[in-house]
């Protein structure tokens, strides 16, 4: 357990931020009790730390008995990362309004493999641990049902109908890279396809390999109206009410599937537009989405963000790299959004995209599935090394027909190889919903006896675990009160 010894008050807007997140992240009960015989965490003035030392893995974290020493300009470190912080400063765009990855600062020392600010909060809690001597030592278990890592798999619903003129411009992509063979092959299935529908075809695979599996995923569904500009730029290219998207949706829903918001190209400074979008797919599914992802990732942070936040959805899972695979916000987590423009925490919850199908084959000239999917695996290997949820996204439409030879057998693996792993699975919302509830539990008190008043912020279906610093678990109990007002 560890007790904040130096007042918030003393913390600027980035540094609080910065805080919240490491020890949400580390996993170490908070507990407001003063008199409580707890380690106590001090933040210094000590300037010590450099940023591009802990953006490498680096910081001087320090710890004594009953006590753990990090500073302040650490936290803001934090707060530059994991809330988008320095990209939010940004001025530099791309083609899309993207800030390129070079604006990244995990991109600029080259480590956006890594999952820097989910191993410093697994330092931290070490610290604590070792700090603590005799004193009593609890954290909440990383995931429900005992498992020590999460992922999520979700698909953007990118094409639904004119799928020729899709395999065309692939079939052109593929000429262009000198890949002859592949293109043969997916002209070839293209031919043998008319008539049966091979859009429909992709998805019915991932439905039938999930529900085999028994994996809850999330699909992301284009709500606006396409036009002839919008089918040019890649935006929009059906509408939602068509049978052929209906059929989509109601075939996800049924089996049991998140739905969420693919947010058009015009909607991403726009809460209006957004919200429109929002509204016309919940009278689609019946049912208000709580989470979006801009269509070709195209954000601005922080502002879309608020966007998000004004047309009601409860989640982003935006943040991820287009042009790579990797861990945008330097973490394998969910974390509180960051706004710059207030100064303070956003309303949303982000849900970073660590992987994508598109990011090697679209991007990096890597045309072969199975590379895919082995950088996928390394990804989801590091997630589980922190404890942490990998996030993947594989676009239905990926069939030989299209223009991808071997990709569908590429999705089972990727789904037999996750799993082998063990991890919890569930929809990003379910997942959303499990990180904000733990994230809210700390101790009121702590008894001579070592009994602890939990509180909760937020409700759970799930008991509550906790455990010792080498993740033993001592106690579980239902999930504590929220308390009134």
């Amino acid at each position: 357990m560890i007790r904040l010894a130096t007042s918030s008050a003393q913390l600027r807007p980035p540094e609080r931020y910065g805080l919240a997140v490491l020890l949400d992240a580390s996993r170490v009960l908070s507990v407001d009790d003063p008199a409580a015989d707890v380690v106590r965490l001090v933040v210094t003035n000590d300037r010590r730390d450099d940023y591009d030392a802990f953006l490498g893995g680096r910081w001087a974290l320090e710890h004594g008995d009953g006590e753990v020493r990090l500073s302040r300009n650490v936290l803001t470190y934090v707060c530059d990362v994991a809330g988008a912080g320095e990209e939010q400063r940004s001025g530099s765009y791309d083609k899309y309004d993207r800030v390129p990855a070079h604006e990244n600062p995990l991109v600029r020392v080259e480590r956006w493999r890594d999952p820097v600010l989910s191993r410093h909060a697994a330092t931290l809690r070490a610290a604590v641990a070792a700090a603590a001597g005799a004193r009593p030592v609890r954290c909440l278990a990383p995931w429900p049902n005992g498992r020590r890592w999460a992922a999520a798999f979700t698909h953007d619903l990118d094409v639904v109908a004119g799928w020729p003129a899709f395999t065309l411009l692939r079939l052109a992509e593929l000429l262009r890279r000198g890949a002859l063979g592949r293109a043969t092959r997916s002209a070839t299935a293209a031919l043998a396809a008319i008539g049966r529908n091979p859009v429909w075809r992709g998805v019915e695979h991932v439905l039938r390999v999930e529900r085999d599996a028994g994996v809850r995923s999330t699909w992301f569904v284009l709500c606006g109206t396409p036009t002839p500009t919008t089918w040019l730029a890649g935006n929009l290219t059906y509408r939602p009410e068509s049978n052929a998207a209906r059929r989509i949706v109601d075939a996800a829903a049924g089996a049991g599937h998140e739905i969420g918001l693919h947010g058009s190209f015009a909607t991403w400074l726009d809460a209006g537009l957004l919200r429109g979008e929002r509204e016309r797919l919940a009278r689609l599914t019946a049912r208000d989405p709580t989470g979006v992802r801009q269509h070709f990732l195209r954000m601005r942070p922080g502002t879309t963000q608020q966007a998000m936040t004004a047309a009601g959805f409860r989640y982003d899972a935006t943040f991820g790299y287009s042009d790579r695979n990797g861990f945008r916000l330097g973490v394998a987590d969910v974390v509180p959004g960051w706004d710059a423009r207030t100064q303070g925490p956003g309303q949303l919850d982000e849900v970073p995209l660590v992987w994508m199908d598109r990011a090697l084959s679209k991007y990096g000239g890597e045309e072969d599935p199975v590379a895919w999917i082995d950088d996928a695996l390394a990804l989801a290997a590091a997630c589980r090394e922190v404890e942490g949820l990998w996030v993947g996204l594989w676009h239905p439409n990926l069939t030989p027909a299209l223009g991808f030879p071997g990709a569908p057998t590429a999705y089972e693996r990727l789904q037999r190889e996750v799993l082998a792993g063990d991890p919890f699975v569930a929809t990003l919302a379910d997942i959303v919903a499990w990180r904000a509830a733990r994230r809210g539990v700390r101790a009121r008190t702590v008894a001579a006896d070592g009994r602890l008043d939990l509180v909760a912020s937020s409700p759970s279906t799930w008991p509550l675990v906790m455990e010792d610093g080498a993740g033993k678990v001592v106690e579980t109990r239902p999930w504590p009160a929220v308390p009134r007002g």
